[in-house]
C-alpha cells in the first residue's frame, strides 16, 4: 500500500527517471531504450520525449537524479535524534558501500557514470559535481565533530578526501565480488581509515 501511495505522489519526470535508473542498473546504460523506460514508468514515449528531448539527456539526468536522491544526506546528522558526529559518520560510511539492495544499485549507476565520463568528456562535470557534494557534506560533518570535541583532525577537507578515496577503492572491489573484500570487510577497512584520520 505504501508503495502505491509513493507511486501516486511522484511526478511524471521522477517516475521516468526512476524507471531509467532501474533499467540502467539492471542491464547497463547502452541497453536502455526510451520505449522500455516509458513502459516501466507507466508512461507513453511521447510523455518521455516531452520531458527529455533525447535519450542521452534522459540517461544523464537519470544518473544525476540517482545521486541527488542518495545525495549528501548520508553524512548529515539526523535533526530528529541525539545522533553524534561519530554516529552520523558510522551510518554514512555504512550507507556508502555496496551492500545488497538499493546501495548496490547506486554503485552500479555510479560505475556507469564513471565509464561514460571517461568516454564522454561532457559528463565529467557531472561526476565532479557529485564528488563535490559528497566531499562538502563529509567535510562539514568532520568539522562538526572537531567543534564538539569528538574528532582530532587538523585538515577536515583532506581527511574527507582520503576517506572518500577509501570508500571508492574498497567499494569497487566489493561490488565486483572480490572474494577477499565483502561489503562488511570493506566497511571495516574504511572505518579503520576514518579512525586513523580522526584521531
Amino acid at each position: 500500500m505504501a508503495a502505491d501511495v509513493e507511486a501516486t505522489t511522484q511526478s511524471a519526470p521522477e517516475r521516468i527517471l526512476d524507471a531509467a535508473c532501474d533499467l540502467i542498473a539492471a542491464e547497463g546504460i547502452d541497453e536502455v531504450r526510451i520505449a522500455r523506460v516509458a513502459q516501466r514508468a507507466g508512461a507513453s514515449t511521447a510523455l518521455v520525449h516531452h520531458y527529455f528531448s533525447t535519450r542521452e539527456e534522459l540517461l544523464e539526468q537519470a544518473l544525476i537524479h540517482s545521486f541527488e536522491e542518495a545525495g549528501d544526506e548520508r553524512f548529515r546528522e539526523s535533526p530528529d535524534s541525539e545522533e553524534t558526529a561519530t554516529d552520523a559518520l558510522a551510518r554514512g560510511l555504512a550507507e556508502s558501500l555496496p551492500f545488497p539492495g538499493s546501495q548496490e544499485r547506486e554503485w552500479v549507476l555510479w560505475v556507469e557514470l564513471w565509464l561514460r565520463a571517461v568516454r564522454e568528456p561532457e559528463l565529467r562535470a557531472t561526476s565532479a559535481k557529485v564528488y563535490r557534494q559528497l566531499h562538502r557534506a563529509l567535510r562539514e560533518l568532520l568539522e562538526e565533530g572537531v567543534a564538539d570535541g569528538e574528532f582530532a583532525v587538523a585538515d577536515p577537507g583532506a581527511a574527507a578526501e582520503r576517506i572518500l578515496a577509501a570508500i571508492d577503492g574498497y567499494g569497487l572491489r566489493a561490488l565486483l565480488a572480490d572474494p577477499t573484500v565483502t561489503p562488511e570487510h570493506a566497511l571495516a577497512r574504511v572505518w579503520e581509515q576514518a579512525e586513523a584520520e580522526l584521531g
